[in-house]
């Protein structure tokens, strides 16, 4: 009787442990480097050379091209303050390059999905990407506040007339 309660004590303190969300054990934790855009990181530290650059485009989200004024800069200037000085964590979904070889990933930092916030604060509009969809509905109501809301791009008194893919098909 008392090995049973010594492992029922057992058994009760390992499932009372805090454990690792799934998500959280496959996130790389990476150095930025620069911020290009509303959307595009150069990272520091993925794959087998730990010291290459390379570019990381923010999955689900399109920001506003920088020429795109006043939208594009200030997409920029909001990443670049999300991001700050510290390192962040990427998490990868189902397709890991897209068609320029830039590595797809949601960035994390502290517990906040970058992407996520770019979206809810007015700053990029949420645009699923099949086959990513990891994120796709904290995204899609992330965007439904911040019409709501008239945050950043949805402001009524300044709002953006065309979409990120709209604008790089008329200006390019």
């Amino acid at each position: 009787m008392q090995k049973i309660v010594i492992l029922f004590c057992l058994l009760l303190l390992v499932a009372c442990q805090p454990q690792k969300k799934a998500e959280e054990s496959t996130r790389i934790q990476i150095k930025v480097a620069q911020v290009v855009s509303g959307q595009t990181l150069e990272v520091v530290g993925i794959g087998d050379q730990p010291s290459l650059i390379s570019q990381v485009r923010l999955l689900s989200i399109d920001a506003p091209d920088l020429q795109q004024r006043p939208w594009g800069d200030a997409a920029k200037e909001r990443l670049e303050a999300l991001v700050g000085e510290q390192p962040v964590k990427l998490e990868f979904d189902v397709q890991m390059k897209d068609k320029f070889g830039r590595t797809l990933a949601y960035a994390w930092k502290d517990e906040v999905l970058l992407n996520e916030q770019l979206v809810k604060e007015g700053y990029a509009l949420f645009v699923g990407r099949s086959p990513n969809h990891k994120y796709d509905l904290r995204l899609e109501r992330a965007q439904q506040w911040a019409r709501l809301m008239g945050q950043g791009i949805w402001n009524p008194e300044k709002p953006m007339r065309l979409t990120p893919a709209e604008f790089r098909r008329q200006y390019r």
